[in-house]
C-alpha cells in the first residue's frame, strides 16, 4: 500500500484521493510502531533454544551472514560510495531472514521437523541474536554522529538513567515473583507504560531505539515466564494487528519512484547478490549433510527478506546516514524478494520433492475415501 502511494504521489491521478504522508499524526504512528517492532525482538530471542542448536546450524547462519556482510557492504561502498562502517551495517543487514514467511510453506510439504526445515528455523532464530547487534551498532553510530544541540551532560545522565532502570529491573527479578497482577489488562498497562517510561528517557539522548531494546530485555528479565508468556500475544496484537502495518506503509510510501525507475540494474545487482550470498553459504557449509539440492533450497529460502533490516535502513535514514536513493533500492529490493523467494521455494520443493508429495496426496486419497 505504501509502494502505492509513493507511485500516486509520482503519477497523480484525477479523482482519486490517497493519503499523503507530510501528516504528523500518521509520522507519529509509524515510529510507535518501529519502536514496537524493536521492542517485539526480544520475545522472539531465546537463548536457552539457542543454545541447544547443532553446530552446523551455526556454522551454516556464520557463513551466510560472513558472505552477505562481504558481497553487501562492497556493493554499496563501490555503488553508493558510503564509508566502510556504514557499508558493513548495512550489507549485514542483507543477511536478516523473514522465516517466518517460509513455515507455512514447510508444513504444506510436512517439511517442518525434517532436517531442512529445523535447519531454516534454526538459522532463522540465530539470526535474530546478529539483527539485534546490527541494531546496537546502528543506535551507537546514530547516536555519536546526531547529538546535535543536546549537550553532552544530558546524553550521558539519559543513557545513565535507562541502563540503571533496566539494571534495576533485572536485579528484582525475585522480588517481581511477589507481584500479584489481576488480570491480563494491568499487566499489558504496566509492559506499556515501562516501555514508554524507557523511550521517554531516550529522547533525551537520541536514544530511542536503544531505549525499546533495553525495554524489553528489562522486562524479559523481570517479569516470571508464565506471566511474559501471557503477555506475549497481546503486546504482538497491538504491534502487528495497528502500528506496525502504519509503519511499513510509511516505508513503502517513503520510496524515491524516480530513483527506482532509473535504476533498475542496481535492484536487479543487489537481489541477485543477495540470493547468491545465501546460497553460497549455504552450500558450502551444507551440501555434505543435506546435499546439493536440498543445500540449494536451504539457500534460497534463506533469501527470504523484509524483516529487520527495513527497521535498520529506517534508522538510518531519519538520522541523515543514508539517503532515499539508497532507502529506495534497498526497500525495492527487499519486497521483490519477499514475492519471488515463496514462489521460487514452493516450486523447487515440488518438483525436487516428488516422493513426498506423492506421500501426502495419497493419505489425503485414503481420508477421502475413508
Amino acid at each position: 500500500m505504501g509502494f502505492i502511494i509513493a507511485i500516486y504521489n509520482f503519477f497523480p491521478v484525477e479523482n482519486i484521493f490517497l493519503p499523503t504522508i507530510p501528516y504528523p499524526e500518521f509520522n507519529f504512528c509509524a515510529q510507535i510502531g518501529m519502536y514496537f517492532l524493536l521492542f517485539v525482538i526480544g520475545f522472539e530471542i531465546d537463548l536457552r533454544e539457542i543454545k541447544t542448536k547443532s553446530k552446523f546450524i551455526l556454522m551454516i547462519t556464520c557463513l551466510t551472514i560472513l558472505f552477505c556482510t562481504i558481497f553487501g557492504s562492497s556493493i554499496i561502498f563501490i555503488f553508493f560510495g558510503y564509508g566502510i562502517f556504514v557499508s558493513i551495517i548495512i550489507g549485514l543487514s542483507f543477511s536478516t531472514v523473514g522465516e517466518e514467511i517460509l513455515i507455512p510453506i514447510l508444513d504444506e510439504f510436512n517439511m517442518t521437523n525434517e532436517a531442512l526445515g529445523q535447519t531454516i528455523i534454526g538459522v532463522g532464530s540465530i539470526d535474530d541474536i546478529f539483527e539485534v547487534i546490527s541494531l546496537i551498532l546502528v543506535i551507537l553510530f546514530v547516536g555519536s554522529e546526531s547529538s546535535g544541540d543536546i549537550t553532552v551532560i544530558v546524553i550521558i545522565a539519559s543513557l545513565f538513567v535507562l541502563f540503571a532502570l533496566a539494571i534495576i529491573l533485572m536485579k528484582l527479578k525475585k522480588e517481581s515473583r511477589k507481584f500479584s497482577f489481576k488480570n491480563i489488562e494491568t499487566l499489558f498497562l504496566f509492559v506499556i507504560f515501562i516501555l514508554f517510561l524507557f523511550l521517554g528517557i531516550g529522547t533525551f539522548s537520541e536514544a530511542t531505539s536503544l531505549a525499546a531494546l533495553l525495554a524489553e530485555i528489562a522486562l524479559k528479565t523481570f517479569l516470571p515466564k508464565k506471566r511474559i508468556e501471557a503477555i506475549e500475544n497481546e503486546i504482538k496484537t497491538i504491534c502487528y494487528g495497528f502500528f506496525a502495518p502504519i509503519f511499513f506503509v510509511w516505508v513503502g510510501a517513503s520510496m524515491n519512484i524516480t530513483y527506482l525507475l532509473n535504476s533498475p540494474i542496481i535492484i536487479g545487482v543487489i537481489v541477485i547478490t543477495s540470493m547468491f550470498a545465501k546460497l553460497l553459504g549455504s552450500y558450502i557449509g551444507g551440501r555434505k549433510k543435506l546435499g546439493k539440492k536440498d543445500s540449494i533450497l536451504l539457500g534460497t529460502g534463506l533469501s527470504v527478506k523484509f524483516s529487520t533490516s527495513i527497521v535498520v535502513i529506517t534508522i538510518l535514514l531519519d538520522n541523515g546516514i543514508i539517503d532515499d536513493n539508497l532507502y529506495s533500492i534497498i526497500v525495492a529490493s527487499s519486497m521483490i524478494l519477499t514475492i519471488i523467494v515463496p514462489i521460487l521455494f514452493s516450486n523447487l520443493i515440488a518438483r525436487w520433492n516428488k516422493p513426498v508429495n506423492k506421500k501426502m496426496k495419497n493419505e489425503k486419497i485414503k481420508n477421502v475415501n475413508f
